[in-house]
C-alpha cells in the first residue's frame, strides 16, 4: 500500500509579525494536487497541524477545507495526531464520527492507543502527550520522564500488536540524535524531551513529526516528514518535501519525496547597502521572498531597513555584521587585572575583545592623547 507522510503544518504561524496563512494555503493546495496524483491509499498527519491551542480563525477554516477535500472529495483515508502545538480537546472534537469517512485523528493520549488496518498496514497512533499526562493516563507511577512515557505507550501497542502485517507508528517527538531549528518549541529543558531511537525497533516504519528537517535524522526505519514550510532563517537552507512511502507485505518499504513550492521562500543576502540596492544585483533576486539582510557596512547608515523595502517588501530581519561579530566578542571578554600593563596596553587589549576593527595609530594617538588629559587633571588619583 502506498501512503504521503507530512507533518508539522502549524496552520496559524506567526512569523516575525507576518501570519503564514496565504503561503500556508498556497502550499497546501500543491499537497492536495499531490494527493490526486499519487492517489495514496491514506495520508497521514504527524501532529502540529496547528500553531496553537487556539489558533486563528483563518486557519482554521483552511484546515476545514484542506482535510475536507483530500478526505470527502477524493476519498482518501486520514491518519493524524496532535503535536505539542495543538490542543489535544480541541483537536479530538468529533473524532468518533469523523471515523465514518475514514479519518483517523488522535488528538488526546488515552489509556488505550488508537489503532487502525488500512490495506494490510496496522497504523499506531501515538499523540503527543507529557509525561505527566502519559502517568495519569496509565495509572503509572514510574513515569517521569519522555523516554519512560513513550516505553510505556510502546508496551500497550505490542500488546495487541499483528507481526504478521506491517506496522507503522504515527508520533511526535524528539528522537535522541535529531537536529532541532530555531521554530521548534522545546519539549522539555536539559534533554529530558528526548527519546531513544530504540524505542521504535518493533515498528516498519515510525513516521514522525516535530523535527522540522526531513534529514534531522539517518536511521534505515524513523523518518520525519518536515515541516510544511520554512518557519525561521535557521531553516533556510532546508529542502521542504513530503514523504511518498510504498509498504510492502513483508514491512520493507521504498521512499520517494516531493518538493513544494513555496509562494515566497525564506532566504537570507549579505552585502553592502549600496550593493543591495543596485539594479544590476536585485534583478536576479525574487524580490518578494521573506528575507534576511545582513548588513556588512560599517559607520551609521540612514533608514536602512526602508530603503531596502522599497525594493524587497517582505525583510523580516535586518542586521549588521560588525555589530555580531562585536557581540560575539563581548561574550568572550577577559577581564584584566595585572596593574602592571600600562593604560595604553590595557586599553588595546580591551578594544582587541570587544570589537573587531584594527586599532590604528591614530585610534592610539587618540587614546594616548586622552590618557595624558587625565592624568594632567588627576582623574583616577
Amino acid at each position: 500500500m502506498k501512503f504521503i507522510h507530512t507533518a508539522d503544518w502549524h496552520l496559524g504561524k506567526l512569523v516575525h509579525g507576518v501570519y503564514m496563512t496565504e503561503d500556508q494555503s498556497y502550499m497546501l493546495k500543491q499537497l492536495v494536487k499531490l494527493v490526486e496524483e499519487e492517489q495514496p491509499d491514506c495520508l497521514v498527519i504527524a501532529g502540529d497541524l496547528y500553531d496553537r491551542s487556539v489558533p486563528p480563525v483563518a486557519a482554521v477554516e483552511l484546515l476545514n477545507e484542506v482535510l475536507f477535500t483530500i478526505n470527502v472529495k477524493l476519498g482518501v483515508p486520514i491518519v493524524a495526531i496532535g503535536g505539542n502545538h495543538d490542543s489535544a480537546e480541541r483537536l479530538s472534537f468529533g473524532s468518533s464520527w469523523y471515523q465514518q469517512s475514514d479519518f483517523y485523528l488522535a488528538g488526546k493520549l488515552k489509556d488505550t492507543v488508537d489503532s487502525v488496518n488500512i490495506k494490510g498496514v496496522n497504523f499506531h497512533l501515538v499523540p503527543f502527550a507529557e509525561p505527566g499526562l502519559v502517568k495519569y493516563a496509565f495509572n503509572d507511577d514510574r513515569i517521569i520522564s519522555h523516554e519512560e512515557a513513550m516505553k510505556a505507550i510502546i508496551e500497550k501497542i505490542e500488546k495487541k500488536m499483528n507481526h504478521n502485517e506491517p506496522n507503522v507508528l504515527v508520533g511526535h517527538a524528539f528522537v535522541l540524535g535529531g537536529e532541532t531549528t530555531d521554530s521548534e518549541r522545546i519539549l522539555s529543558v536539559g534533554g529530558s524531551g528526548c527519546v531513544s531511537a530504540r524505542n521504535f525497533d518493533l515498528f516498519d516504519y515510525t513516521a514522525l513529526g516535530h523535527l522540522h528537517s526531513p534529514d534531522a535524522i539517518s536511521h534505515n526505519k524513523i523518518k520525519y516528514a518536515g515541516s510544511l514550510m520554512k518557519y525561521s532563517f535557521s531553516e533556510a537552507k532546508q529542502q521542504k518535501s513530503v514523504s511518498i512511502v510504498e509498504m510492502n507485505a513483508n514491512g520493507t518499504f521504498q521512499l520517494e519525496r516531493k518538493s513544494l513550492i513555496p509562494l515566497r521562500d525564506m532566504r537570507e543576502i549579505e552585502g553592502y547597502l549600496d550593493e543591495l540596492l543596485d539594479e544590476r544585483f536585485y534583478s536576479e533576486q525574487k524580490k518578494d521572498d521573506y528575507i534576511k539582510v545582513t548588513l556588512l557596512d560599517e559607520g551609521a547608515l540612514i533608514d536602512p531597513i526602508n530603503k531596502l523595502r522599497q525594493i524587497y517588501p517582505n525583510i523580516l530581519h535586518l542586521e549588521r555584521k560588525r555589530t555580531l561579530q562585536d557581540m560575539k566578542k563581548k561574550t568572550k571578554l577577559n577581564v584584566l587585572t595585572d596593574e602592571r600593563k600600562s593604560e595604553l596596553e590595557l586599553f588595546s587589549h580591551f578594544y582587541q575583545e570587544v570589537t573587531t576593527a584594527e586599532f590604528t595609530e591614530d585610534k592610539q594617538n587618540i587614546i594616548v592623547d586622552v590618557i595624558e588629559k587625565m592624568r594632567r587633571e588627576g582623574v583616577g588619583r
